[in-house]
């Protein structure tokens, strides 16, 4: 497969950090698209409900966006979904 070589570069040079936060930002857009699709709702049809453009909302959703929590919770709540999930874990203590 022919790869362009300034992005593999500039994606040799992604610290593990900023790589898991665009995989994480991509996800969670990807999980509002699933939602919106399941509900049979338009990005405008969310926009409306958050009192947004629905310029910005596509922004949020292309997968760039570094999403706030308190954003992530309002679309979370206006679609009455989940969109992030913490997983409950209960820590054993150390036997070291």
């Amino acid at each position: 497969m022919k790869t362009n070589r300034i992005m593999d570069e500039i994606r040799s040079t992604i610290s593990p950090e900023m790589k898991q936060q665009m995989e994480m930002s991509v996800a969670i857009a990807n999980r509002i698209y699933e939602i919106l699709e399941i509900k049979g709702m338009t990005q405008k049809d969310l926009a409306q409900r958050l009192g947004k453009t629905e310029t910005e909302v596509s922004r949020w959703l292309s997968g760039t966006h570094n999403l706030t929590l308190s954003t992530i919770c309002k679309i979370s709540t206006a679609l009455g979904e989940d969109i992030v999930t913490v997983p409950k874990m209960v820590l054993e203590p150390n036997m070291a």
